[in-house]
C-alpha cells in the first residue's frame, strides 16, 4: 500500500514536471511565432517597415547599442529608477495599509478620499508630479510611486481585512491584542497576496518610469523611445519597448522564484 503511494506520487511529480515543460514550450513557440511573422511580413512587404521596423533591424541595432555602452547606461538609469519606485511605493502602501487596519476609525475617514486619488488619471498628472517635486531622478521616482501608492493601500487593506473572522475571534479569546493579531495571523497569512501586489506594482512602476523619462530625462530606456520616436528611427522605439518587456518579465519571474522559495520553506515547516 505504501509502495503504491509512493509511486502514484511519483506519477504526479512527473505529470507536473511534464505540464510545466509544456507550458514553457508553448511560451517559446508563441515568441518565436511572432518574430518569424514579423519579420516575414516585414520582408515580404505585408507591414511597413518605416512604421514597425523588422527583428533583424532591431537586433542589429541592439547589437550596436551593446558594442558602444550606450544599452548598458539606459537600461541601468531605468532599472534603477523602477526598483526605487516600486520599494517606495510598495512599502509606503503597505505600512498605510497596516496603520488603517489598526486604526478602523482612521479608515472611515481616508476611505473616500482615497477611492478619489485611486481614479485620478496619474500619468496624466505626471507633468504636474515632476513641477512639485523637480526633474531627474527624484521626479521620474514621484511618479512612479504616485502610481503604485494609492493601489496599495487600498488592495493591501481589502487583503488584511478578509482574514478568517472565525481565526481572529480564536486569537481574541485568548487574549491578542489588534497588534499581535496583525503579526501573527494578518501578515503571515497575505504573504501570497502581498507578494502578488508586488507583481502588479512592478508593471505599474513601470509605466511610471518610462513616463517620467520620456517627460524630463535625458537618459533611460523612455529616453530611447520618445527619441527614436523623434528622429523618426522605429527600429530604436521597437528596441525600446522590446527591452523593457524582457526586464519586466525578468522581474517578474524573479519575485515568482522567490515566491516558490517561501511556499517550500512553509511546506517544510508544516
Amino acid at each position: 500500500m505504501k509502495n503504491k503511494k509512493i509511486e502514484t506520487f511519483k506519477d504526479f511529480k512527473k505529470q507536473v514536471r511534464k505540464d510545466k515543460l509544456i507550458v514553457i514550450l508553448l511560451r517559446s513557440l508563441i515568441v518565436i511565432g511572432f518574430f518569424v511573422l514579423w519579420e516575414v511580413g516585414a520582408r515580404l512587404g505585408f507591414l511597413n517597415v518605416f512604421l514597425v521596423s523588422k527583428p533583424s533591424d532591431v537586433f542589429s541595432l541592439f547589437l550596436t547599442y551593446m558594442k558602444s555602452g550606450e544599452l548598458a547606461k539606459h537600461v541601468g538609469i531605468s532599472v534603477y529608477e523602477t526598483i526605487i519606485g516600486l520599494l517606495i511605493g510598495t512599502t509606503s502602501g503597505l505600512i498605510f495599509a497596516i496603520i488603517l487596519y489598526l486604526l478602523p476609525k482612521l479608515y472611515k475617514i481616508l476611505d473616500p478620499i482615497l477611492v478619489v486619488l485611486n481614479a485620478l488619471p496619474k500619468t496624466a498628472l505626471a507633468p504636474i508630479i515632476i513641477i512639485w517635486v523637480g526633474t531627474g531622478i527624484k521626479g521620474i521616482v514621484a511618479v512612479s510611486v504616485s502610481l503604485s501608492l494609492v493601489v496599495t493601500i487600498i488592495q493591501a487593506h481589502s487583503y488584511f481585512k478578509s482574514v478568517d473572522a472565525e481565526q481572529v475571534k480564536m486569537l481574541q479569546s485568548y487574549g491578542a491584542n489588534k497588534r499581535q493579531i496583525l503579526f501573527k495571523l494578518v501578515l503571515p497569512g497575505n504573504l501570497s497576496n502581498i507578494i502578488s501586489l508586488v507583481k502588479i506594482n512592478i508593471g505599474l512602476a513601470w509605466v511610471g518610469v518610462i513616463v517620467g523619462e520620456i517627460l524630463v530625462s535625458r537618459g533611460g530606456i523612455g529616453y530611447l523611445v520618445v527619441y527614436g520616436g523623434q528622429v523618426f528611427k522605429l527600429d530604436l522605439v521597437m528596441m525600446g519597448v522590446l527591452i523593457l518587456a524582457v526586464i519586466a518579465f525578468a522581474m517578474y519571474e524573479i519575485l515568482a522564484l522567490f515566491e516558490k522559495y517561501l511556499q517550500g520553506r512553509n511546506t517544510k515547516r508544516k
